[in-house]
């Protein structure tokens, strides 16, 4: 049954309704009613939408012994090989800002050893804000960025705008247009939406893979 515990926590811990992420993968409540109750399991297609959904590895989701949350996070790092990755800049969870570039610091973070291994770039940035308060906590959070990791509808990534405003929320993509949504107990917060016709310089720094608390970093 871990699959189903794994998909109703994951959808109950971002406040979606079933009909809500019904919709997102393309399926019915029904379908995903029957998933949560264990009478039937999803297909290994329907299994990769819902671990792009979720921001998860497909392991994650079908996994016995660990009910993932929003994003694979420090919880579970008990037992694991750990390695560095650098620190880099802030990035803001919040409305356009200036923050520090993501530049090279001087300083390290431990992180599972497997963050590396699926991507020996990956490095860590500091979140500033309360955009995506629902997904990770509000400030003192250290985020793991895999940079060769391309974003996929509904990840939550890195994005540069315009060369300097450096942001962090969950991506969807169009054909003409970039909505990068927050996740927030603040309703302040809007979406923010480029389309093709907007005279913005959009870079993508990477896909987020992990977050800690800034306290259990060594």
């Amino acid at each position: 049954m871990g699959i189903a515990r794994n998909i109703k926590e994951l959808r109950v811990s971002r406040e979606w309704t079933q009909e809500q992420l019904a919709e997102k993968i393309g399926v019915t409540r029904s379908t995903v009613t029957q998933w949560e109750t264990g009478w039937s399991q999803p297909r290994m297609s329907a299994i990769e939408k819902l671990a792009a959904t979720f921001n998860v590895t497909a392991a994650d989701l079908v996994t016995e012994s660990h009910p993932t949350g929003h994003l694979r996070g420090s919880s579970s790092t008990g037992g694991m090989e750990m390695g560095y990755v650098p620190l880099r800049g802030r990035v803001h969870a919040g409305p356009f800002s200036y923050p520090e570039n993501l530049e090279e610091r001087e300083e390290l973070v431990l992180v599972p050893q497997f963050l590396i291994d699926d991507d020996p770039d990956a490095y860590a940035c500091e979140v500033e804000g309360d955009c995506m308060n629902k997904v990770y906590p509000e400030n003192n959070c250290v985020i793991v960025v895999s940079p060769n990791k391309q974003p996929q509808n509904g990840s939550i990534a890195v994005v540069v705008i315009d060369g300097c405003e450096a942001v962090v929320r969950r991506m969807y993509r169009t054909r003409n247009t970039l909505i990068l949504s927050p996740e927030s107990h603040n309703e302040e917060h809007k979406d923010i939406v480029i389309t093709d016709n907007d005279e913005h310089t959009i870079e993508l720094y990477g896909k987020v893979v992990w977050y800690q608390a800034s306290r259990e970093i060594e």
